[in-house]
C-alpha cells in the first residue's frame, strides 16, 4: 500500500495522515470548498476539491471520492469516523473499484450498523443483553404490552443509528404513545429508517466500551476499556482509560465478550464494542461501532499501540504482531473534546473565527486538532475544534495535568467546552469515580459553572493581593544585566 486517500476532514484526517507518513505511505486529501485552507489539505501529498461545503455535496458523495482515488492511483481509502465510515454501501463500492477499504468488510458494517441485527448476531455467543425487544416496534398497543412486561422506566431507541437521535426515556405509561411517535419520527429523519425498539432503562448506568483489533487470520484481541459516561445530549465529551470502577475480573469478562462480538460478524480491523454497566458491575451489550472512535487516543496512551497503524497493517493483510498476553495497561489517560459550544447556554454551537488559538504544551499533553489561529469554524460540520488528551502514571496525575492543560489552552473568538472540562475535573463525583451517564443533568448547570468561576476569581484576587503586599515590603534592585542599556563614562 503506497498511497492512501483519507475520506474525511479536520483532526482525524490529519491524525491518519501523520501515521501514514511515518509508515512511508503517500496521502491524498479530499476537501470541500469550505476547507480549502485547512491544515489537512496542506499536510497531504496531494489534495482534490470534491464539492461545495454541505457534506451531502462533498464528503458524503462516495462516487466522487472513488473517482478521485482511481484517477490518482490510490491503493487504500481510510474513512476516519463519521461521514462514510460506517456506510456498508460505500465500503462495497471501494472494494468493487479494486481499492482496499481500510476498515471492516461490508457484511460486518451492515450487521453491526443495525442494533437489532447486532443483538441477533451476538446472541449466539451468550453475550449479556439489556432486557427488551429483539424486533422493531410500531404498534403502540404492542409497545405498551412489552413495556409492562419489562417494567418502567423503558428506553425507546432507533434501530439504525446512534448519537442520541431517536432515543427517548419513558418513565410512565401515559407518555408512551407520544414518545414512541417522536422517536420513530426522529429516527426516520436522521437515518432514513423509522424502526425503533424497546429496552429496560438502566437507572444509574456507566457507558464503558472495549477497543478490539481483529486481523484476517482469525486473531482478535481487546485493548481494554474506555469510560465514556460524561455526556451531554447522549454524546460523549470526556473519556478516560482505564475505567475507575472495573475490577480485573470484570475487565477480563468484558474484554472476552467484546472479542466474541467481533467474531460474531467476522470482524476485521479496529472496532469498539459498547456496554452499559450498572451499579453492581453487571454489563450489557449495547452495540458495536465499526470504525475508529473519536476517543481512540486514550487507548493509544495506555497501551502504546498506534491504532491507525494497526488498521493499515490489517488492511494490507498482515497478522497482528502481538497477542492478548502482550498487552498491558500503563498509566491513565483522559480526553476532553474541545467543542465550539457554549456550556453557559445549553452547549449551543458557537460559530466564528478563532481570533486567538494557542495550544497547551508539556509532558503528557497531546493535541489532536485540525484548526489554526485565524480560521473560521464552519457551520456545515461537527463543531469539534480539538481533542485534548493528557496522560499520567495515575488517574489523579492525569486529571491534574488536564487541569493544567485547560488553563494553558488559549482560545478566543468562540465559546468552547474548556470551562466545562475544568468543572468536571474539579468535581468530587468525577474525581472519586462515583458518577454515571447522568453526571451533566445531575451536577452541571450555568449557575454551577458561574459559581465555580466566581470562587476561582476570588482565590486569584486574594493571591494577587497577598503577592502585591509582600512585594511592597521588599527592597528591589533593578536587574540591568540582560537589558540593552549601556554605561558610558
Amino acid at each position: 500500500m503506497n498511497k492512501i486517500l483519507v475520506a474525511n476532514r479536520g483532526e482525524i484526517a490529519l491524525r491518519v495522515m501523520r501515521t501514514a507518513r511515518q509508515m512511508g505511505i503517500q496521502t491524498v486529501a479530499v476537501f470541500s470548498e469550505a476547507d480549502r485552507q485547512a491544515p489537512h489539505v496542506r499536510f497531504a501529498d496531494e489534495a482534490v476539491c470534491i464539492g461545495p461545503p454541505p457534506s451531502n455535496r462533498s464528503y458524503l458523495v462516495g462516487e466522487k471520492i472513488i473517482e478521485v482515488a482511481k484517477s490518482l492511483g490510490v491503493d487504500g481509502i481510510h474513512p476516519g469516523y463519521g461521514f462514510l465510515s460506517e456506510n456498508a454501501r460505500f465500503a462495497q463500492m471501494v472494494q468493487d473499484a479494486g481499492i482496499t477499504f481500510i476498515g471492516p468488510d461490508p457484511y460486518a458494517i451492515e450487521t453491526m450498523g443495525n442494533k437489532l441485527a447486532a443483538k441477533e448476531a451476538a446472541k449466539a455467543y451468550q453475550i449479556p443483553m439489556v432486557p427488551g425487544t429483539e424486533f422493531a416496534i410500531q404498534d403502540p398497543d404492542e409497545a405498551r404490552t412489552i413495556a409492562r412486561s419489562i417494567g418502567f422506566p423503558i428506553l425507546i431507541k432507533a434501530a439504525a443509528g446512534g448519537g442520541g437521535k431517536g432515543m427517548r426515556v419513558v418513565h410512565h405509561e401515559a407518555d408512551l404513545d407520544e414518545q414512541l411517535e417522536r422517536a420513530a419520527s426522529e429516527a426516520l429523519s436522521a437515518f432514513g429508517d423509522g424502526s425503533v425498539f424497546i429496552e429496560k432503562y438502566i437507572t444509574s448506568p456507566r457507558h464503558i466500551e472495549i477497543q478490539v483489533l481483529a486481523d484476517a487470520h482469525g486473531n482478535v484481541v481487546h485493548l481494554f476499556e474506555r469510560e465514556c459516561s460524561v455526556q451531554r445530549r447522549h454524546q460523549k465529551v470526556i473519556e478516560e482509560a482505564p475505567s475507575a470502577i472495573l475490577t480485573p475480573q470484570v475487565r477480563e469478562a468484558m474484554g472476552q465478550a467484546a472479542i466474541s462480538v467481533a467474531r460474531s460478524c467476522q470482524y476485521k480491523g479496529a472496532g469498539t464494542v459498547e456496554f452499559l454497566v450498572d451499579e453492581n458491575l453487571n454489563f450489557y451489550f449495547l452495540e458495536m461501532n465499526t470504525r475508529l472512535q473519536v476517543e481512540h487516543p486514550v487507548t493509544e496512551m495506555i497501551t502504546g499501540i498506534d491504532l491507525v497503524e494497526q488498521q493499515i497493517r490489517i488492511a494490507r493483510g498482515e497478522p497482528l504482531s502481538f497477542r492478548q498476553e502482550d498487552l498491558h495497561i500503563q498509566g491513565h489517560a483522559l480526553e476532553l473534546r474541545v467543542y465550539a459550544e457554549d456550556p453557559y447556554d445549553n452547549f449551543l454551537p458557537s460559530i466564528g473565527k478563532l481570533q486567538v488559538y494557542r495550544r497547551p504544551q508539556g509532558e503528557g499533553i497531546r493535541i489532536d486538532d485540525g484548526f489554526e489561529q485565524g480560521m473560521e469554524i464552519p457551520i456545515h460540520y461537527d463543531p469539534m475544534i480539538a481533542k485534548l488528551i493528557t496522560y499520567g502514571t495515575t488517574r489523579s496525575a492525569a486529571i491534574h495535568r488536564m487541569l493544567e492543560a485547560i488553563e494553558q489552552y488559549d482560545i478566543e473568538g468562540v465559546s468552547t467546552t474548556l470551562p466545562f472540562g475544568r468543572f468536571v475535573c474539579e468535581h468530587e463525583a468525577f474525581r472519586s469515580g462515583q458518577f454515571d451517564t447522568h453526571f451533566v443533568e445531575r451536577y452541571f448547570n450555568r449557575e454551577a459553572l458561574e459559581t465555580t468561576n466566581r470562587e476561582e476569581g476570588l482565590y486569584a484576587a486574594l493571591l494577587a493581593l497577598k503577592l502585591y503586599t509582600e512585594y511592597k515590603c521588599q527592597l528591589h534592585v533593578p536587574d540591568v544585566g540582560g537589558s540593552n542599556w549601556r554605561y558610558f563614562r
